[in-house]
């Protein structure tokens, strides 16, 4: 079984993101802050994130992962599962 390492980082737009140190596919994770909220925090913008993501993954850990209707990526033919 492989280990997945974790990331945050901030991408060129701006937007704090969670993704695999391993992989270049679109971050699992991605937090917008309007202007106005950025101009608010100032440099405290990725504590805030920080904050936010963990959140997410207490709350995920606390539901348990069986417990979530995760939404299926959406696609133009119908999927059938066998």
């Amino acid at each position: 079984m492989s280990l997945s390492l974790f990331e945050i980082v901030i991408l060129p737009d701006g937007d704090v993101a969670l993704q695999r140190t391993d992989d270049d596919d679109a971050p699992l994770i991605r937090i917008s802050f309007s202007d106005e909220a950025e101009a608010f925090l100032q440099n405290a913008k990725v504590d805030v994130a920080k904050v936010m993501i963990d959140a997410g993954i207490e709350l995920f850990e606390e539901l348990g992962a069986e417990s979530l209707q995760l939404e299926a990526p959406r696609t133009d033919k119908a999927r059938i599962l066998h």
